[in-house]
């Protein structure tokens, strides 16, 4: 019996853009357990970024255009990917947006367009792409969403990232009563921050992770090997019976209700630093 965890499976991860982000540790470890990986990108720029990443997979990979402000896209992505492969077992979407220069300030102070594009490129394409998978979906599969705990509380620079988030968890929700119905689950992860592209667009980066690793119940910070691994057991079957969840890995962070005061007097000269 194979000890790998997706041997013989295959599926799509959407939003990879390099070798720091969150879904490259998906890709790794869902590549490390025998799964066939199917990577979509936006345009000819990304697509570059992503060629050499895809090479080193095990499999040979596919490659699939899908820009998801344009729903004929995402339509014609998934419709690629049945006819070259015709089922799927897995859906990992990794894709977020929002105007780094609106992440600053004052939340209220959003513009109704960057609002608009926020919810569409952050938490409609998830549902989008949900619809489009379902009919090439296997009994079995998954799907994940990842997410980030300024969906639960107020954090700063995220600002209206945070509203499409929690509205992104709610979609989950709603998607795996959806999906459940022809034996699909539907999950989200909540990874605490890594150092990744997408981070740099949230301002005081530095002091969100060193303020985490301080507080975390763990005292430290994730990886994103650990962040793979997390993945992995949602995408598997490892979590057979658990579908509509918001999974957190973050050290333990999000169970918190007040600050480590041993550790805040011991970093507040280092915070205040950075």
């Amino acid at each position: 019996m194979s000890k790998l965890l997706m041997e013989g499976k295959r599926g799509l991860i959407m939003g990879l853009a390099n070798e720091k982000s969150i879904a490259w540790g998906i890709a790794e470890a869902l590549n490390e357990h025998g799964a066939q990986i199917a990577i979509s990108y936006q345009n000819e720029a990304l697509e570059k970024r992503v060629r050499p990443l895809a090479a080193q997979l095990d499999k040979e990979p596919l490659l699939i255009k899908c820009d998801v402000s344009d729903s004929q896209s995402v339509e014609d992505c998934f419709l690629e990917l049945g006819k070259k492969w015709g089922k799927i077992d897995f859906l990992v979407h990794a894709i977020a947006f929002s105007d780094k220069n609106q992440l600053r300030g004052r939340t209220i102070d959003t513009t109704k367009d960057n609002f608009i594009n926020t919810m569409n490129i952050s938490c409609f394409s998830f549902l989008e792409a949900c619809k489009h998978a379902s009919p090439i979906m296997n009994e079995g599969g998954a799907v994940l969403a990842l997410t980030y705990m300024g969906s639960e509380r107020v954090l700063p620079n995220y600002n209206i990232m945070g509203v499409a988030k929690a509205a992104l968890e709610a979609s989950v929700r709603y998607a795996a009563m959806d999906m459940g119905e022809q034996g699909v689950r539907v999950n989200a992860l909540s990874a605490g921050p890594l150092k990744t592209l997408a981070a740099s667009g949230v301002g005081d980066f530095r002091k969100l992770m060193h303020w985490n690793a301080i507080n975390s119940a763990l005292e430290r910070n994730i990886t994103q090997e650990e962040v793979g691994m997390a993945a992995l057991g949602l995408l598997s079957g490892c979590g057979a019976c658990i579908t509509g969840e918001v999974v957190h890995a973050d050290c333990g962070y999000h169970i918190q209700g007040m600050v480590r005061m041993k550790n805040v007097k011991e970093n507040i000269e280092l915070l205040s630093e950075i």
